[in-house]
């Protein structure tokens, strides 16, 4: 018995020296630093499950689908760098659409006022994440985007056969 118990604490003090030279190398940190946003992705994927698993109505989608959202954004940001948010941020009101749009289309009956809400919130959204992105450049992109669409249409096109432009 003695033998046993000696393992066990053994086996303790081990793990303990290995976390505290962990702790100390900063590995902890860095994990606490950059995996933070999973404490909102796990609820939220937690809370998927016990819908589809039957075990609560569908009003628990709502905060399934926010917590959802924003664990992932918190995440993509948390790796790539906090500067994204400045283009990332309307995911915070498509979170709300998401969830409110899972709830319309899980409860029975179906609720009047989700759908148009939902609708509402994501469209806002996209409309928000385009105005966003317009600002980092993006013009520079589109513009070179229909110069290269109008010279395929110029000289792409006629090549394979008659154009409509040749046509007398």
């Amino acid at each position: 018995m003695s033998s046993k118990r000696d393992l066990s604490l053994g086996l303790f003090i081990i793990a303990a020296g290995v976390f505290i030279l962990l702790g100390k190398l900063g590995v902890f940190g860095f994990l606490g630093r950059t995996l933070w946003p999973l404490v909102l992705l796990i609820p939220g994927v937690l809370l998927h499950l016990l819908y589809f698993g039957r075990r609560t109505s569908a009003g628990i989608l709502i905060p399934a689908g926010i917590l959802t959202v924003y664990g992932v954004l918190f995440l993509i940001c948390s790796f790539w760098g906090w500067h994204l948010m400045s283009i990332l941020w309307p995911a915070l009101i498509l979170g709300i659409g998401i969830g409110v749009y899972e709830y319309y289309l899980y409860e029975s009956p179906r609720p009047g006022g989700a759908l148009p809400v939902a609708a509402v919130l994501i469209v806002l959204s996209f409309i928000l994440f385009v105005f966003s992105w317009l600002n980092t450049g993006a013009f520079y992109v589109i513009a070179l985007i229909l110069i290269l669409a109008g010279i395929w249409l110029i000289y792409g096109r006629g090549r394979k056969g008659s154009s409509k432009w040749s046509r007398g």
